[in-house]
């Protein structure tokens, strides 16, 4: 005999109208966006990447004397290299836009919070990657000389990310070489 009083089911567990849920969904749907994002900024910047000059591993972005990085949104960093973001992501923890300055695409993101754009650029980094970040934000464009450029420019640190091996394009060329 079934015990009425105990739940058969997970929908069962919570009562129906309380707007309560196991947060299971929202994470999937966190993970699916982060995932979607990450991929799209790999596959950015293989695409638009023209350096090789710089090797895998974190790079030198922060170079002696650069400025200390400081908090920005999508917008200013837009506005720092010459262009007019589109925002193409809203997630509950970060934002993603795009814009184009003198032929250079960028991707920039800005974060809720730094344990957030931390676990987004751990997550990135599985699919490879080369961005410019500071203190909740980071922004991809060009190529490792062009972000050191950007770094005297807006503070922050490059990172360059490898990729695992056999995902079709997602390494950067300076990383096959």
């Amino acid at each position: 005999m079934l015990d009425s009083s105990r739940p058969r089911d997970v929908r069962d567990a919570v009562p129906a109208g309380t707007g309560r849920s196991t947060g299971i969904a929202r994470r999937r749907c966190r993970a699916g966006a982060v995932l979607s994002l990450a991929v799209a900024s790999a596959l950015m910047l293989t695409g638009c990447s023209g350096d090789a000059s710089g090797g895998p591993g974190l790079a030198a972005g922060a170079a002696a004397g650069a400025k200390v990085s400081r908090t920005y949104s999508i917008e200013q960093l837009a506005a720092a290299v010459g262009c007019t973001p589109t925002i193409t992501l809203k997630a509950l923890d970060y934002r993603q836009g795009e814009c184009t300055s003198d032929g250079i695409p960028y991707v920039f993101l800005d974060f809720a919070t730094g344990e957030g754009q931390r676990e987004w650029l751990d997550y990135a980094g599985m699919y490879g990657g080369l961005y410019l970040s500071g203190d909740r934000w980071a922004l991809s464009a060009k190529s490792l000389a062009f972000m050191q450029e950007l770094s005297g420019k807006l503070g922050g640190t490059v990172e360059e990310k490898g990729g695992h091996s056999g995902h079709g394009g997602a390494a950067l060329p300076s990383s096959t070489k």
